[in-house]
């Protein structure tokens, strides 16, 4: 059924590796099918960068309008249609639509698939998707690291030797290493986000779902044992895109409690230089001369009365 998504994809690859073999990468090598492959990750996040960023705007919009979402939840607790029907309506009067929140996650799916179809195909030595018979030995044949690019963890040895494998048990721990790596990006990647995500909106009711999720993304490592090598590859570089993508978007759109914080304390701090300045340029007052006014000494009472001697 997704055949003509599965062509698209291969298709794509093997131009990308057309061009690295015609700039002096070797046909056969690891290093042209694999950075074929990095390469098309990187095309493919690259097209998706505008829905990264409608996505961070989405979530802006969404932190601004939780105050009265938690209004209506509170006045409809005991309607759930009208609370239903009262919240799609906030959100088309302020521009936000929920679903884009998890559309560049969706979208990312389906070039997985894709992916792990062709090299799957790739593995079994058939020629499709735009791949030819000399393109299928020729990916068969690379190796990544000693690790056969269709190969996987529980590929038998001898399946291991015939995809080009010298030495099965080193490309098996080459797998496996790739699917620590897999988990590990995965968890930064999530990790990254909900931190994100907690600063927006720190009563949100699937926080505890969500950190739960991510405790458990290093546990997506295991699901790379039954994945090719490429596709780990594609996993693994789109994982260290999207870090990098959030942190540079993170940091030039940061949340609006911590950006108006930032500016408070960058206001008390230019107060307190401001005050300082004057206070330094503030010439002290010179000191008055003291005043000594003489007062007449004190006679004893008996001078004063006259009666000291009789």
């Amino acid at each position: 059924m997704l055949d003509w998504l599965y062509d698209i994809v291969g298709r794509i690859l093997v131009w990308i590796h057309t061009g690295l073999t015609f700039i002096g990468f070797d046909t056969d090598s690891g290093w042209a099918w694999g950075l074929s492959i990095v390469l098309l990750t990187v095309l493919m996040r690259l097209l998706m960068v505008p829905l990264f960023v409608k996505q961070m705007n989405t979530q802006r919009k969404m932190q601004d309008i939780q105050p009265k979402i938690m209004k209506l939840r509170e006045r409809y607790k005991h309607d759930k249609e009208r609370l239903q029907r009262e919240s799609m309506k906030l959100y088309q009067e302020s521009g936000t639509n929920p679903i884009m929140g998890c559309l560049p996650l969706l979208l990312q799916m389906p070039v997985f698939f894709s992916l792990f179809s062709v090299l799957r195909s790739v593995a079994e030595g058939n020629a499709r998707y735009g791949f030819d018979e000399e393109l299928v030995e020729s990916a068969r044949a690379a190796l990544i690291f000693e690790a056969p690019i269709a190969a996987q963890f529980n590929s038998s040895p001898e399946e291991l030797l015939e995809l080009g494998a010298s030495d099965p048990i080193m490309a098996k721990v080459i797998i496996a290493i790739a699917c620590v790596l897999m988990g590990t990006t995965t968890f930064l990647t999530m990790r990254q986000s909900i931190k994100r995500s907690i600063s927006q909106m720190p009563d949100n009711p699937m926080m505890q779902t969500q950190k739960i999720m991510m405790y458990m993304a290093p546990l997506f490592g295991l699901f790379g044992l039954m994945m090719p090598v490429g596709v780990l590859v594609y996993w693994v570089t789109s994982n260290v895109w999207t870090m990098g993508q959030q942190h540079f978007l993170y940091r030039n759109q940061p949340v609006a409690g911590a950006a108006q914080t930032k500016n408070e304390g960058n206001g008390s701090a230019k107060g307190m230089l401001s005050r300082k300045k004057v206070a330094e340029t503030t010439p002290e007052p010179k000191e008055q001369p003291k005043i000594e006014r003489k007062q007449p000494k004190k006679q004893s009472r008996a001078k004063r009365t006259g009666g000291g001697s009789r």
